[in-house]
């Protein structure tokens, strides 16, 4: 058996050797393997890599878990907002009756529309609130699978609800303005 092999339980272990240098270490590679066979010619040298290599292969699970959760959590705020659309568009539509009626009463339709975007914002930041908390017991469920970020993140916290009240914003503004532009008289025959 060679000097240069741990004999450990009857199994023969390679011996790892790691060089320091100041240059491009993917440049001194044949250097390397020149000398160690200048030793001993009967030595295998194999799997040489650079330390950027092996440390990016020790992060690559991680980073690719990152990756899906993230592609997940991106898909999961694509459906809240559909989904927190087709809830404020409805609530707006159901109030239809109630606009005609303020309308015919002489209501102006920047004071509908700032009733109906008010009604539709406290929804929103309640939602928004409950979310929140929600997120933020389980962060601690999900910072095992994150990697390069916070579990508790504040940037994306406040990005993601900035999007959600964006959209239910928009959900509410564009039925108002539609229900505003319906004749009162038109809105009132519908109940």
């Amino acid at each position: 058996m060679p000097d240069d092999y741990i004999l450990y339980n009857n199994v023969i272990l390679p011996i790892n050797l790691v060089v320091r240098t100041s240059t491009d270490p993917a440049s001194l590679t044949s250097a390397v393997v020149a000398q160690i066979h200048s030793l001993d010619p009967q030595l295998a040298v194999a799997n040489v890599r650079t330390m950027d290599q092996e440390m990016a292969s020790s992060v690559a699970a991680p980073k690719f878990n990152t990756f899906v959760l993230g592609l997940f959590a991106f898909l999961a705020l694509f459906l809240a907002a559909i989904g927190i659309d087709g809830v404020l568009a409805y609530a707006v539509a159901q109030q239809l009756h109630e606009i005609g009626i303020r309308m015919a009463l002489g209501a102006q339709r920047r004071d509908v529309l700032r009733l109906i975007l008010i009604q539709g914002a406290r929804l929103a930041l309640g939602g928004l609130a409950i979310g929140t908390l929600a997120a933020l017991g389980l962060t601690r469920m999900m910072s095992s699978l994150l990697y390069s970020i916070s579990a508790s993140d504040p940037l994306t916290f406040a990005a993601v609800a900035t999007v959600l009240l964006a959209v239910a914003l928009l959900a509410c503004y564009i039925p108002a303005r539609r229900a505003m532009r319906v004749d009162p008289i038109i809105a009132l025959r519908y109940e």
